[in-house]
């Protein structure tokens, strides 16, 4: 799950490095429903670009790293037998992709950007991308399980991470 979890980071690391400067433009355009916006301004081209290309570079790493026998032993994917670029592609675009449904949900409901949604800030982007990886990879009951149980916790000490790092300006 490592390109989902990159991919679900990558957007932050591209807005405080200022790369591709040009896509920092909201994916709704600043388009509103019911006075709220679509997604926010938060979620930006830029964002989704570039957390694509983390997940694509991720999942060749995983592929490299699987020629050493210690990591295949503990591998969940077989990545001799999936087409890399479309894993990659499909782990980054189903993390942001859950991240913009949870984020559409999360304006109707009126929770500014920023402002924890337990558990859906959690499981958004790895939902996502369990759904959009399954043409490439079918991972077993156990494994999802796993998945579904780990990244919570994965995911709040990531965001602490970020907090102190003073990537984010909010710590839970």
């Amino acid at each position: 799950m490592l390109p989902a979890y990159l991919a679900n980071m990558a957007p932050i690391f591209a807005q405080k490095s200022g790369i591709l400067k040009f896509l920092d433009k909201p994916i709704d355009g600043g388009r509103k429903v019911k006075g709220e916006p679509v997604f926010g301004e938060n979620k930006t081209w830029r964002g989704f670009v570039v957390g694509i290309i983390a997940a694509i570079f991720m999942i060749w790493v995983q592929y490299f790293l699987y020629k050493i026998p210690f990591f295949q032993n503990w591998s969940l994917m077989n990545y001799s037998e999936i087409n890399l670029w479309l894993g990659g592609f499909l782990f980054g675009f189903g993390a942001l992709f859950g991240d913009l449904v949870k984020s559409f949900f999360k304006r109707r409901f009126r929770i500014h950007s920023g402002t924890p949604w337990i558990p859906f800030d959690q499981m958004d982007f790895i939902l996502g991308s369990l759904i959009f990886i399954l043409p490439v990879y079918f991972p077993s009951l156990l494994e999802t399980v796993i998945i579904l149980a780990a990244s919570p916790f994965l995911h709040i000490l990531a965001n602490n991470l970020g907090f102190y790092l003073q990537l984010k300006k909010t710590k839970w």
